[in-house]
């Protein structure tokens, strides 16, 4: 059996996807937990799109974006949602670890920081901002800028980390694994 995951069906020819908006988030859902986090994006962005006021379909696109490691696009939907609704911790811990792998550092460790302050007993966001504080202090103790290469050569063009998307995400992936212990959805570990 193919790991790829066949396109979303369209209506009539049209390019819509097929059914109601509720439908596409069904979809979208099973696809990103059948691993199909690319053709899930793409669903959900349809959806977002034509719904972009619901958290829930922007959440679950920031999730599917970051495992497809669209890193910077899944910085630009948590970004949204953070920026929605400043106390959602989830949204800040996405927004972190996306920002963590493209490479802005110190960006990151403010998302994370928040998402370990508003919830304190989660492990996932604990570990990701332990991570995060080690590579600045390893980056500052080899003389390195606290921003990796990645974050310099997205500024190529001038705009700063808030002017550029994804510019304040958090990992999905890691957000949003569940976890026994804790009773969380965490994602992947960081």
């Amino acid at each position: 059996m193919s790991n790829s995951a066949p396109p979303p069906a369209s209506a009539g020819g049209t390019g819509a996807p097929a059914g109601s908006p509720y439908d596409w988030y069904v979809r979208g859902a099973r696809l990103l937990d059948a691993g199909h986090a690319a053709a899930a994006a793409e669903l959900l962005g349809r959806l977002v799109a034509a719904e972009p006021t619901a958290r829930s379909a922007r959440e679950t696109l920031a999730r599917a974006q970051f495992d497809a490691g669209r890193y910077a696009e899944a910085a630009a939907s948590f970004r949204v949602l953070a920026e929605a609704s400043p106390d959602d911790d989830y949204a800040h811990f996405g927004l972190g670890l996306a920002l963590w792998r493209l490479g802005r550092f110190r960006l990151a460790r403010e998302h994370l920081a928040a998402a370990a302050v508003m919830r304190p007993s989660w492990d996932a966001a604990q570990r990701a901002l332990r991570q995060v504080d080690a590579t600045l202090a390893a980056r500052a103790e080899a003389g390195l800028p606290p921003d990796g290469a990645a974050a310099a050569e997205s500024r190529l063009d001038g705009r700063t980390d808030a002017d550029s998307p994804g510019g304040g995400a958090d990992d999905s992936a890691q957000a949003r694994d569940t976890t026994e212990a804790d009773g969380d959805s965490t994602g992947a570990e960081a």
